[in-house]
């Protein structure tokens, strides 16, 4: 039987670089959480491997696993599958189909949130359970975003992104995640950043409810947003199209481009979502209700 998980869009509602390591990695701060829609990986039983994309999107991925742009949800099936062997776990042929709704290369974790779709979905498949550390370790090799795709929950990362911690409380957001599908450069961005040691996020301080957090929210920053709106002056554009749509908060997601209004109310949302369909029609947007602490994200079949 052919089994199914969503790959929500992962929206950094705030993103801090603190530092710098010998070897070239960034230090981050980033308060993440996660939509309720994204791409879609379909896992099967099959003879022998395939693969298989539909979406809107698909035509700007690579169907192979190799190069410095291979497909993840292909390098998640072959790195999974050969950590299982080395435990002595079976991982017979399977057929994969990825439904590709979000922008490519975006800043809001598509190609990570389908690795990490695929690795639940290959994990229920397979009937596999290997160690949590072997687990950990996979996901950081393919990609920094992957573990905290696989948690799925409202999180705050550091590190280079392996050391997570869950946000208890965070509430559920209506918003909009947009893209003017323009495509920016993740090592271009961080090239122009002028200051690697930016201010740390602090101590979460004690938030009670959905005005408190977005208050907090606001108080912090995307330190990748300026030399992002660099390279890409679209940004600017989109981010000033979703402020006059009276959001509560508008930020830049990751490393660009898309961003993200948070609204206090889903009407708002929603009538936001035809006035910037209509303005820009060209460009991707999606309404979405974040993921909140309490919610199962358990969307499975």
């Amino acid at each position: 039987m052919a089994l199914t998980e969503i790959a929500p869009a992962k929206i950094n509602l705030a993103l801090h670089v603190t530092g710098q390591r010998e070897d070239g990695y960034h230090l981050l701060e980033t308060v993440v959480t996660f939509s309720d829609a994204g791409d879609v990986v379909t896992v099967d039983a099959a003879p022998e491997d395939s693969f298989s994309m539909s979406g809107r999107f698909s035509q700007g991925l690579s169907r192979e696993a190799g190069g410095s742009d291979g497909n993840l949800v292909l390098r998640a099936r072959d790195a999974l599958r050969e950590a299982l062997a080395e435990e002595g776990l079976s991982a017979p042929p399977v057929a994969i189909h990825l439904e590709k709704n979000l922008p490519v290369a975006s800043g809001i974790g598509g190609g990570s949130a389908d690795a990490a779709a695929t690795l639940r979905a290959l994990l229920r498949h397979w009937h596999a359970a290997p160690a949590a550390a072997t687990l950990d370790k996979l996901s950081l090799k393919l990609g920094a975003d992957i573990p905290m795709c696989m948690v799925g929950r409202p999180l705050m990362a550091s590190g280079v992104g392996e050391n997570l911690a869950l946000l208890p409380g965070m509430p559920s957001f209506h918003g909009i995640v947009a893209n003017p599908l323009q495509p920016v450069s993740t090592p271009q961005v961080f090239q122009r950043l002028t200051e690697k040691n930016n201010p740390s996020m602090g101590a979460l301080p004690v938030l009670s409810g959905t005005g408190d957090w977005l208050a907090w929210l606001a108080s912090l920053r995307n330190d990748l947003e300026p030399p992002a709106r660099q390279l890409q002056s679209r940004i600017a554009e989109l981010s000033g199209l979703m402020q006059d749509s009276g959001a509560a908060l508008v930020r830049m997601s990751g490393s660009g481009a898309s961003c993200f209004a948070l609204y206090e109310r889903e009407e708002q949302a929603s009538e936001s979502l035809e006035r910037l369909t209509a303005a820009r029609p060209q460009w991707f947007f999606m309404q979405t209700r974040t993921v909140g602490i309490g919610d199962m994200n358990d969307a499975r079949t």
